[in-house]
């Protein structure tokens, strides 16, 4: 459940976002990028996310049904536009990007249209953070974490902290932190995880319009071990190239850490690489893989 948009990505790599010349359109969205890659894997996926009657939802719906996804329970929001995010692609380490979200469509979500979803049928309920920026999809995840908990559904959250989508980067935290009960697994990077308990918007530090990849100083060992009393059973620490580490939260308040190394590749583009995580770990996790085959794949 949460944001998908059209995503314009530079056919100009190595070019300065200044002397892009052309883009290639792609589906995004962190819980959408998740449905379809847990799909093409080979599970069965339903998004909820809201699409504008435009051009740009017919777009994303196509592809999204090309792939195998069910989207019937994902509504049009009349009056309101499907998102869009620009990016320019300078490896290894320059990827500016820019949100268009103003009158966006997947914030506009319900409750009721939680109520027509099948949550409380699903194995999985997967949401992220940006859903919980405005009213009234912060209701309305909030809602259907609560259903999912009701019916025995596992509750994941990506903290996918996009600091231009709150009207204060400290309401991120105290926002997420509320949520926590509702949720068995959190997954984040270490800068999310920061992000989670920020207490000063001098921690942030944003370079080239990074908005995906927000630096946040903070004590990342002090932070997992406080979210996971706040109600998670575990929390996996995305590390980049140092792969993931699995925090596991014990009867006696203890955390058994496990590390599953990632796989040596060369950087293109880094958005969208934890999306890819995400999909390969739920399926695991729901083929009942151990948590190390889970996080590796």
């Amino acid at each position: 459940m949460g944001r998908s948009s059209i995503d314009l990505y530079s056919n100009d790599v190595g070019a300065p976002f200044v002397d892009i010349k052309s883009f290639a359109a792609y589906v995004g969205g962190s819980p959408t990028n998740i449905s379809v890659g847990a799909r093409r894997l080979g599970l069965n996926t339903a998004l909820l996310t809201g699409l504008g009657n435009d051009p740009v939802g017919d777009f994303i719906l196509n592809f999204l049904q090309n792939e195998g996804v069910e989207t019937k329970f994902s509504p049009r929001k009349p009056g309101h536009r499907t998102s869009a995010v620009i990016l320019g692609i300078e490896p290894p380490d320059k990827f500016p990007l820019v949100y268009y979200r103003d009158n966006c469509a997947d914030i506009e979500l319900t409750i009721d249209d939680v109520l027509a979803a099948p949550v409380a049928q699903s194995r999985v309920f997967q949401f992220a953070g940006t859903n919980l920026s405005k009213e009234p999809s912060r209701s309305a995840t909030m809602f259907a974490a609560e259903v999912a908990r009701q019916a025995g559904t596992e509750v994941v959250f990506d903290i996918d902290f996009r600091p231009d989508q709150w009207h204060d980067p400290r309401a991120f935290g105290v926002v997420v932190r509320s949520a926590l009960r509702l949720v068995d697994i959190i997954i984040g990077t270490e800068d999310e995880i920061n992000a989670a308990m920020l207490a000063d918007p001098g921690q942030l530090t944003l370079t080239h319009s990074q908005v995906s990849d927000t630096k946040v100083s903070g004590d990342v060992d002090t932070a997992i071990a406080t979210l996971l009393t706040l109600g998670p059973k575990a929390l996996l620490q995305k590390r980049g190239s140092e792969g993931v580490r699995i925090h596991l939260k014990q009867e006696d308040g203890s955390i058994e850490q496990i590390d599953a190394p990632g796989y040596p590749v060369d950087v293109y583009n880094i958005l969208g690489a934890g999306d890819a995580f995400g999909a390969g770990f739920l399926y695991g996790y729901v083929k009942g893989w151990g948590w190390y085959k889970a996080a590796r794949l």
